[in-house]
């Protein structure tokens, strides 16, 4: 049996705006396994990306909590969390997670500094199809290229989890299966995927997909 990475626990978020308290997550809970590629889909405003910050120790659930390798990510001060996301979570943002002003090998470089990681920065590079492009900088890249470069930062300390936000929504079908090819192998590899999506195409690749309306789990 394949050892629990990440577990939700009655999760609950809420954001008030003056008079106005919106419920972002209704007690959502559920648990990933190493080698488990996971789907959150669900309509814009369902609570995916609320859920997917809170999974990644970005932002605080009001109730509930999220474990990672069996420890409690959430309910700690800001540079704990930061700790344990640089010790074991990649993060790919929806639109990117790149520095303007450094190169991509910089940006990868910069990753690795943060999670204390030794990875060949070139090998990373030619893995996610962006050898030769090291020296250039976020503003010289495609769309396509934006988003593989976003995934080499993500994957710069070997994270045993990968958490990712829309990240085939601005790309061409070949560049998405592509990017999902890769997704796919990190999960053979044994590490843990999760991916927010609308895209059919990304369902398909998914091991389970848990459907989000109005921020609760509807589909086991």
């Amino acid at each position: 049996m394949r050892p629990v990475t990440l577990a939700v626990r009655d999760l609950y978020r809420f954001f008030r705006a003056g008079d106005e308290e919106t419920l972002a997550l209704r007690g959502v809970s559920f648990e990933v396994t190493a080698g488990e590629l996971v789907v959150i889909a669900g309509p814009s405003g369902s609570g995916k990306t609320t859920l997917l910050n809170c999974l990644a120790g970005l932002d605080e659930p009001d109730g509930g909590a999220v474990w990672l390798d069996g420890r409690r990510l959430s309910h700690r001060p800001e540079a704990e969390r930061a700790r344990l996301r640089a010790s074991g979570i990649g993060v790919i943002f929806q639109y990117d997670n790149l520095f303007a002003h450094l190169t991509v090998a910089g940006n990868v470089r910069f990753s690795q500094r943060l999670q204390k990681s030794r990875m060949d920065v070139a090998v990373l590079l030619e893995a996610v199809g962006l050898a030769g492009r090291g020296s250039s900088y976020p503003g010289q890249l495609s769309g396509g290229e934006l988003a593989r470069a976003g995934l080499a930062v993500a994957l710069a300390g070997d994270p045993a989890v990968l958490i990712a936000d829309e990240p085939t929504g601005e790309l061409d079908e070949t560049t998405e299966h592509r990017l999902l090819g890769m997704l796919v192998s990190r999960s053979m590899q044994g590490k843990t995927v999760i991916v927010a999506s609308h895209s059919a195409n990304v369902r398909r690749v998914a091991d389970r997909v848990l459907q989000l309306r109005d921020g609760q789990v509807v589909t086991p």
